[in-house]
């Protein structure tokens, strides 16, 4: 008896460590070893090719304005950029915005099918040869496209990523503390992945792909930029990564609000888990396979397990055979969740959480998961998701 539960206490620890750290470290190690992998050659190419960038915008006439100057005012030659933007279902007149700039091709209809739905609309109408897809809450530097374009120079380039990275300002909320720790750990793992091989996943915010690598599938998904961007991958190309090509977006107004945003997208990950099972040969796409085994797959299916585990087993070692070991592990255990408890506390009531806050939003993204994971199975989320409400 003893010898399973300490099989299963250091196993599920050892789960949580390589998805968690040891991954990200093994990278790293291997990355800068062998510093001459995967290096995209021309990287400084002063070409502009044309290009489409789609903004999908549902209700979102408080910010719209605001982001279409920001995306007209990139640093690109105008005439190689077309603007598409889909405010498919929107009953806050955001349509009436849009036709305020002749420039930009409007797509509208009263009835709204969901976010891929609409990107779906819109590729039919690209004739570019490269598409840029930016969520309408989402801010971009000038220069996002021309730190993206010279990727492409690399023909096993199939897509490029930019960054997302956290408004941090003066009146940042407590949520955003923890988001952007959360997003810089996030970036420090797309580097890694994408100077190993490729990043598994882009977010919405800020990426793009060569346009006849996009393949429409059912609209129901809700997870649309981790799919487009694994279907490239799929294709036998890359995904590059670009840090400096950044999206900036203001953190979610409260714990209830990014908590509802992240519990959408763990049911969009399980979703997502059988329309990309064919990343699981691993004969046809062995690097591929092992980055999204160990950096999503693991992380979804094994980590919210493994926590549970750790802690059972950890308890019963220490209640049934008094184990000085693992009663000091218990203790750092009981120590730890003590942390991410305060760290709730602090964070519900609306203040920073300090040293508090890498525990506190370690265990809520596993409580998160476990809560998509239920509404996934249960089929309770639609692609008809309500948006999160993030600071103004």
């Amino acid at each position: 008896m003893k010898e399973i539960l300490q099989i299963l206490f250091w196993l599920s620890l050892g789960i949580l460590f390589y998805c968690y750290i040891g991954y990200g470290l093994m990278l790293w190690l291997f990355n800068n070893i062998n510093v001459l992998l995967q290096k995209d050659k021309q990287k400084n190419s002063t070409e502009t090719p044309p290009v489409t960038i789609i903004i999908a915008a549902y209700n979102e006439a408080d910010i719209l304005e605001k982001k279409i100057r920001n995306t007209l005012a990139i640093d690109y030659p105008v005439e190689m950029v077309k603007l598409v933007v889909v405010t498919d279902g929107s009953v806050d007149k955001s349509e009436t915005i849009v036709k305020q700039f002749p420039e930009i091709k409007l797509l509208h209809q009263t009835e709204r099918q969901g976010k891929y739905a609409a990107i779906k609309r819109a590729m039919q109408t690209v004739t570019t040869p490269f598409v840029v897809f930016s969520d309408a809450n989402s801010m971009l530097n000038p220069e996002c496209l021309k730190k993206i374009m010279p990727h492409y120079q690399n023909e096993n380039i199939g897509g490029v990523a930019g960054e997302k990275r956290i408004l941090q300002n003066q009146v940042e909320s407590v949520v955003g503390e923890a988001e952007g720790l959360y997003w810089q750990y996030e970036s420090f793992l797309k580097k890694m992945d994408a100077s190993f091989y490729s990043i598994v996943g882009a977010a919405g915010e800020l990426f793009s792909i060569r346009t006849h690598l996009f393949s429409p599938i059912d609209d129901q998904v809700i997870l649309d930029d981790f799919v487009i961007s694994m279907q490239v991958c799929l294709r036998g190309y890359r995904f590059a990564y670009e840090p400096d090509a950044f999206a900036t977006e203001t953190a979610s107004a409260s714990l209830v609000e990014e908590a509802k945003r992240k519990i959408r997208i763990a049911a969009g990950a399980y979703q997502s888990v059988n329309m990309l099972k064919a990343v699981f040969n691993i004969f046809k796409y062995p690097l591929l396979a092992f980055q999204y085994l160990s950096r999503r797959l693991f992380r979804w299916a094994l980590c919210p397990l493994s926590l549970i585990l750790v802690f059972a087993t950890n308890f019963l070692l220490v209640i049934f055979f008094n184990d000085g070991l693992y009663s000091s592990l218990l203790i750092m255990q009981s120590i730890f969740y003590a942390f991410a408890f305060l760290g709730w506390g602090y964070v519900s009531a609306g203040k920073k959480a300090g040293i508090f806050t890498i525990p506190f939003y370690f265990v809520f993204m596993n409580f998160c998961l476990v809560k998509g994971f239920l509404r996934f199975v249960n089929g309770r989320q639609s692609v008809l998701w309500e948006k999160s409400v993030r600071r103004v």
